[in-house]
């Protein structure tokens, strides 16, 4: 059955993956606070209705830090994600350091109760989300 497109803009696109059953979380580009809220905000709204509990969010393509975002990101919205049944959550860096630094004090904020892990590349991600 494969992928089925659920959300698309310049800035993000989620999938839901329905071989592996998960959210296939595409960032595009300069992200910001407002890009930020805006995509992690559907995704919490795709994770409710797919109701799945295993995420992979793919920065590779991110461009820019989002660092102001970080503190909203670790606080509200991973816990709402908790909340809403996701469980594991892969997260592959981008190879930009300044998002790196963005995604590392996210998950500083986080205490989620979300097993999160990083990655460099989407393979090891995805190797290890089919295993949980």
């Amino acid at each position: 059955m494969g992928q089925h497109l659920l959300y698309e803009s310049p800035k993000i696109s989620i999938r839901y993956d329905y071989s592996n059953e998960w959210l296939d979380v595409e960032w595009i580009g300069d992200q910001d606070y407002e890009s930020v809220r805006s995509g992690a905000t559907k995704m919490l709204e795709y994770l409710g209705q797919e109701q799945c509990r295993r995420v992979l969010n793919d920065n590779t393509l991110v461009t820019s830090m989002w660092a102001d975002a970080a503190e909203w990101g670790g606080k509200e919205w991973f816990p709402a994600m908790r909340d809403a049944g996701c469980e594991y959550f892969a997260w592959v860096y981008s190879p930009n350091v300044y998002s790196r630094l963005s995604t590392d004090l996210t998950l500083q904020y986080t205490a989620a109760g979300i097993v999160i892990l990083t990655f460099d590349d989407i393979s090891s991600a995805r190797v290890w989300l089919q295993q949980v």
